[in-house]
């Protein structure tokens, strides 16, 4: 067996073995969604992928006020670019 061949050995092992969580933090905490049913909930609730790139001290400042707010990162970023299009 190859060295690359033990090495994708490896890592299907320590795949495997990440699978056991229990639920001690709520029932079903340890569910993970699938990436498929996470755009289908996204489209039906009609929201689209946007990227961008921005500096590294804008990002900061964005995850410190979306703390502060209480809010997700999503939720603050639309509220911010809602009030930059209103003040046109």
């Amino acid at each position: 067996m190859k060295k690359a061949d033990l090495e994708k050995l490896k890592g299907r092992k320590i795949v495997a073995g990440t699978g056991t969580t229990n639920d001690r933090f709520g029932k079903g905490a340890s569910q993970v969604l699938d990436k498929r049913d996470q755009r289908e909930r996204d489209r039906e609730l009609g929201l689209v992928p946007f990227a961008v790139k921005l500096h590294e001290d804008l990002v900061r400042d964005l995850h410190a006020a979306s703390q502060k707010r209480g809010v997700g990162l999503n939720e603050l970023t639309a509220e911010l670019i809602r009030k930059g299009l209103a003040a046109k």
